[in-house]
């Protein structure tokens, strides 16, 4: 049996302002709000990144995979009432360990749970796994603030 999507491709931009070649998440697959999100992104040989990182040993790069836990981050916070039509800014990384390579045709699972929200501020735990093995773990600090409109 498929599970569905909570959140598809298309609902998680019409959230965050991510857009192609950008937009890493795919879909989110479990989510308690406040607390936790689960998203999915399928990584491709498609990806722009993989023509110059690596030629003959394509590799995600690892600043593209906390960009991703990020945007899953970013979703989980932005669905919070107070927060939600603003914009999550990465206000630091710390303890950032990278334990596996990405490759294309993998699938990147990004679990993401809050550590600490604050007026305009939140702090995440973020693993990113592949096949159920850890392949990168960070504390991601956010800034949230109004978000600015085209001109």
């Amino acid at each position: 049996m498929t599970k569905l999507a909570l959140m598809t491709a298309q609902e998680v931009m019409d959230l965050i302002p991510n857009r192609y070649p950008i937009c890493y998440i795919d879909a989110v697959d479990e989510m308690e709000p406040g607390k936790s999100i689960v998203c999915t992104k399928n990584v491709t040989i498609n990806e722009s990144f993989f023509r110059g990182h690596f030629p003959g040993n394509p590799v995600m790069p690892g600043v593209l995979i906390i960009e991703t836990l990020a945007q899953a981050a970013s979703v989980l916070i932005l669905k919070s009432p107070d927060f939600y039509k603003k914009t999550a800014y990465l206000g630091r990384v710390r303890k950032a360990k990278f334990r596996g390579m990405v490759r294309p045709g993998d699938v990147l699972k990004l679990h993401i749970d809050m550590e600490k929200v604050r007026s305009r501020m939140g702090i995440v735990k973020a693993v990113a796994t592949v096949d159920d093995r850890r392949v990168c773990s960070a504390e991601l600090t956010f800034i949230v603030a109004e978000r600015e409109e085209k001109l």
